[in-house]
């Protein structure tokens, strides 16, 4: 039996954050008490967090890559690679995110997952895969390849969900027709479904939350606000992300996407129970600023990192980010209003609720899964921990 004690740390509890201890025993949280409770002697391993904050483990639901790979290579090593650059900023639980590509590439993805999946790595575990497309709008493609776009229908739908019994989450727009049943589908299939990169109205962002979809891709990124109609204003996706009381939302606060004064009107009105952060990170993420191919190196798209974030070659929109959890931790803690503890719920324990995995992901708590991150006031990442065990240790980045 493996044990570890985490002593000396301020533990994000779900009660507030206190100075206390953790029993790390095969994976799992034994145990959090007072210091004093500890038994006097012990074979366990001491990792004394000397003041620092100890959170449950980052869960990012949406990445594409970094370190200088894609998802979509199709490797082993890629997988590992953006597994292990992540988890040096903290996420210990990810979905592996495709977007839309050739069936051929998408095969590739599935496979390869399927590969590595149980494959004991020195990074963030895997979830399960976020197919972040083909069922989108024309005129909301965003970084999106437009040639590889299609219209739900029953035949491709079941060709897509077949292909891998790994898939957990799909974004679509659920304007489109067919897209409802897709929702519908999914539910059945304990799929989550997300509304995503989409020219819904508000009534129609309604169905879908009828028919099954209750998260909100990359809010107000690549989907409609307020357009007029024949003269009369109508509400689009963005308004029924407020509107609808029990939809979630994932935003990228990375500074960037969406300016303060949004991020902490989304706060104001979602709350943190029902804003997940999420990096949409690509393989630029932990790299220099410069070109880089978003998807596969053979059939992705040029962008361009800089100023911080990711952009199409002619800088008319954004392609993602180079956003990493901590980042997007330290932005959202520093809107007014939100703090630390709000920031680091809305990266650990909103989205493990998404996902279904409470009381094992997201939380500190007897039973949970021993996935930790420790970091100081800024921040900035000491060491993550993966099922008990050091992935990342900034005194040992190379180890």
């Amino acid at each position: 039996m493996e044990k570890t004690i985490i002593t000396h740390g301020r533990c994000f509890l779900p009660d507030g954050i206190r100075e206390t201890a953790l029993v790390l025993e095969d994976g799992h949280l034994a145990a959090v008490l007072p210091e004093e409770e500890l038994p006097g002697e012990t074979d366990a391993r001491v990792i004394d967090a000397e003041g620092l904050y100890v959170s449950p483990g980052f869960v990012d639901l949406h990445v594409h890559g970094g370190g200088g790979c894609d998802f979509l290579d199709g490797t082993a090593e890629a997988f590992h690679r953006i597994a292990q650059l992540h988890a040096a900023h903290g996420t210990t639980a990810l979905l592996p995110t495709s977007a839309t590509c050739s069936w051929k590439e998408l095969q590739r993805f599935f496979a390869t997952y399927r590969e590595v999946r149980t494959v004991p790595g020195k990074g963030a575990a895997f979830l399960g895969i976020h197919a972040e497309g083909p069922f989108f709008a024309p005129e909301y493609a965003g970084a999106q390849d437009p040639s590889f776009l299609q219209i739900p229908t029953q035949e491709n739908v079941r060709e897509l969900l077949d292909s891998s019994p790994d898939i957990v989450r799909i974004s679509a727009a659920p304007e489109l027709e067919g897209a409802l049943e897709l929702g519908r589908e999914c539910r059945r299939r304990g799929i989550l479904a997300s509304i995503g990169h989409t020219a819904a109205t508000t009534a129609q962002c309604e169905a879908a939350a009828q028919a099954g979809y209750s998260l909100m891709t990359h809010f107000y990124c690549a989907m409609s606000s307020v357009v007029r109609r024949s003269a009369f204003r109508t509400g689009g996706a963005v308004e029924a992300g407020y509107l609808l009381d029990g939809m979630d939302v994932e935003v990228i606060a990375d500074g960037c996407h969406l300016p303060e004064e949004l991020l902490r009107l989304v706060f104001k009105v979602k709350g943190p129970d029902h804003i997940a952060l999420c990096t949409d990170a690509m393989r630029g993420a932990g790299m220099p600023e410069g070109e880089y191919r978003l998807g596969s190196q053979d059939g992705g798209q040029t962008v361009i990192v800089e100023d911080g974030v990711a952009k199409l070659p002619d800088r008319s929109a954004f392609a993602g980010s180079v956003a990493t959890a901590d980042r997007l931790v330290r932005t959202m803690a520093a809107v007014r209003g939100v703090g630390l503890e709000n920031a680091v719920r809305m990266m650990t324990s909103t989205p493990a609720r998404i996902l279904g995995l409470e009381g094992r992901k997201g939380a500190i708590i007897p039973g949970a899964d021993a996935d930790l991150v420790l970091f100081d006031a800024g921040v900035r990442v000491r060491r993550t921990l993966v099922a008990g065990k050091t992935v990342y240790d900034s005194e040992k980045p190379n180890a």
